[in-house]
């Protein structure tokens, strides 16, 4: 490695433990111990470290606590009738799909409840006989499959005619006029102009009981009081007898239609003078600050319920159907008015859970593929190697970077060396030349068609060992893992004598998103 290069890196390990030591310092977030990194959070632990908790906390995909181990989600097989709670691959990751395609096998499925994971019981459940009453079914359970960092997880798809409901009166959902955040993630390309596709806050008794009485994100094409700019969908606030674009029944010029696959939406409301509304694509990108002002005439103050309403009106579903279509990936509310910095970095977390459309394998011999790392500090890093030495290692790449840079994180996939039921990596910048180890460092070596080298250069794709994207094993050293550790990849073990096995956000290190290739 060169000494300019060499120094760069050292440079910006110490400035990230400088960065985590005043994070520690402020926020309790961050702790680093030599090389380490941080633990993998949730957007509920952001919420939390900026001093609005979440009340309530719900998905299909993912758990949204980095300590959360329990189920996402019921479903329950036609064939039988009988439920299955849907889990996580591991604690604070993804759904565990394969546990859904098996229970299903051979018959269809609905999502009959979507679990609270804040732990105050305010778990969803559909609105229709055999639920929580009412005149509406429970959803399909496989309509959309999608990969959130690389693993395979399903969506709540509402339809017209489906719909959710939870109330607990010691839940914990903020009532009355108290501060309230919310966000969810859902589809621009699933969405209708029906009532009313919300998430939030609703009354408890399934009627509209007038302003204020719910603080819910609308996601639909439905434009309630006329004079709507554009063609949708938009993130509106569904107060109660109205959807709001803004503070007034005026449609609000800073509107922006959000027609992304993947939709990160957000209301927050203090209760008494005013309420935001922001939005994005859920895969990339800051968040687009849509309105942020004072309360529409006629609610101030609000006078929530502390119900919660997923994918209806707060006036349905009792004697009436739901007439919304929608899709519902991931959403939590919180007590308080969160700050824009908590709002960003939520946003953060997001974009880096990896949600897209592609459910294929992405280690198919032949593939291209880059290897973002997703531990929280360096999720712009990508697996290279340098061009002046044969060393791997992570470093950032971007859309300006130079082609050589691009080229050297990318990786054309090829039937393992050693297994052809794994896969080796050969580089796209230098034909014939694999990321094998050697002495556990990984290196970029030409194959020199031994079975030693053929050994050292096959790695067996596994679920993210953090529950997020995929982890890489060693052929002949299953124990270990291709990890990160001091911005230089190895293979590595949980725990053992070497620096690189500290077990310290191992998990994490040895976690990665398979993206699209740089080149």
């Amino acid at each position: 490695m060169v000494p300019v290069l060499h120094t760069f890196r050292r440079l910006r390990q110490r400035l990230v433990v400088s960065l985590a030591a005043v994070a520690l310092a402020f926020a309790g977030l961050i702790a680093f111990s030599g090389a380490s990194h941080a633990a993998t959070q949730g957007p509920c632990d952001t919420y939390a470290a900026g001093g609005t908790p979440c009340a309530a906390a719900h998905s299909t995909t993912r758990a949204l606590f980095a300590s959360y181990s329990g189920p996402l989600y019921q479903v329950q097989r036609a064939s039988d009738g009988t439920l299955h709670d849907i889990g996580v691959l591991t604690a604070g990751g993804v759904a565990n799909a394969a546990a859904q395609d098996s229970f299903c096998a051979g018959t269809t499925c609905t999502i009959t409840r979507v679990y609270d994971q804040a732990g105050g019981g305010n778990t969803l459940v559909y609105q229709g006989p055999g639920g929580t009453g009412g005149a509406d079914t429970a959803a399909t359970a496989n309509t959309e499959a999608l990969s959130v960092g690389g693993q395979k997880a399903y969506a709540l798809y509402i339809n017209p005619g489906n719909s959710y409901f939870a109330y607990n009166s010691s839940g914990g959902v903020p009532t009355g006029s108290s501060p309230e955040g919310e966000y969810m993630v859902t589809s621009g390309t699933h969405v209708n102009s029906g009532c009313c596709f919300d998430y939030g806050n609703t009354e408890i008794d399934h009627k509209a009981d007038g302003n204020g009485a719910m603080d819910a994100i609308n996601f639909s094409t439905e434009c309630w009081f006329g004079g709507c700019s554009g063609t949708g969908p938009w993130v509106q606030a569904d107060l109660e007898n109205g959807l709001f674009s803004g503070g007034s029944k005026t449609w609000n010029p800073n509107q922006v239609s959000e027609t992304s696959h993947f939709v990160t939406a957000m209301l927050k409301n203090n209760g008494t003078t005013q309420m935001a509304l922001k939005g994005a694509s859920a895969q990339s990108g800051s968040l687009t600050q849509l309105y942020s002002g004072a309360l529409p005439t006629g609610y101030n103050p609000m006078h929530k319920q502390g119900a919660i309403i997923l994918g209806s009106g707060g006036d349905c579903c009792q004697t009436n159907r739901n007439a919304s279509a929608g899709t519902f990936y991931e959403g939590a509310m919180v007590k308080g008015y969160p700050s824009d910095a908590t709002d960003a970095a939520v946003q953060a977390n997001i974009a880096a859970a990896g949600y897209s459309t592609n459910t294929t394998n992405p280690f198919t011999p032949g593939a291209k593929v880059s290897l973002q790392a997703t531990t929280p500090c360096c999720t712009t890093d990508y697996l290279q190697h340098d061009t002046s030495d044969d060393n791997v290692v992570i470093a950032p790449v971007t859309s300006s970077s130079s082609a050589t840079d691009k080229g050297n994180a990318t990786w054309i996939v090829r039937v393992g060396l050693a297994n052809s039921n794994c896969v080796s990596f050969e580089s796209a910048n230098t034909p014939g030349s694999y990321i094998r180890h050697y002495a556990f460092r990984l290196h970029l070596q030409p194959n020199d068609g031994t079975s030693q080298f053929a050994a050292d250069a096959t790695f067996c794709a596994k679920p993210g060992n953090s529950g997020t994207g995929y982890s890489l094993q060693s052929f002949n050293y299953p124990t270990k893992y291709i990890r990160h550790y001091d911005f230089a990849a190895y293979i590595a073990s949980n725990g053992g004598t070497n620096a690189w096995d500290n077990p310290t956000s191992w998990a994490q290190d040895t976690s990665w998103l398979a993206a699209s290739p740089w080149s």
